[in-house]
């Protein structure tokens, strides 16, 4: 999810990550603070639903350490843990 500049997108900081598994078998650190934080936040407020955006100031991530956190977001993507939904 590149443009033509090298430079991430912007519709995946825009989109939505919904949470499919609860596991974090074979994960980094990184995955499993996501996967900890996407499951926290449906057990307390019952938002399955929860964008990007807010997680990356949650966690209060700039420069290279966003990049990282956006490659483990698509990693759990590609491993079925997640989901990401691209508003319209």
């Amino acid at each position: 999810m590149a443009n033509k500049n090298g430079k991430p997108s912007r519709k995946l900081v825009a989109s939505a990550a919904v949470l499919l598994k609860n596991t974090t078998w074979k994960c980094g650190r990184v995955e499993r603070l996501i996967v900890d934080y996407l499951r926290k936040r449906a057990q307390r407020f019952g938002k399955f639903q929860t964008p990007v955006r807010d997680m990356l100031n949650y966690f209060r991530v700039k420069g290279k350490k966003r990049n990282v956190f956006l490659d483990a977001i698509r990693r759990l993507e590609k491993r079925r843990i997640i989901k990401i939904e691209i508003p319209h």
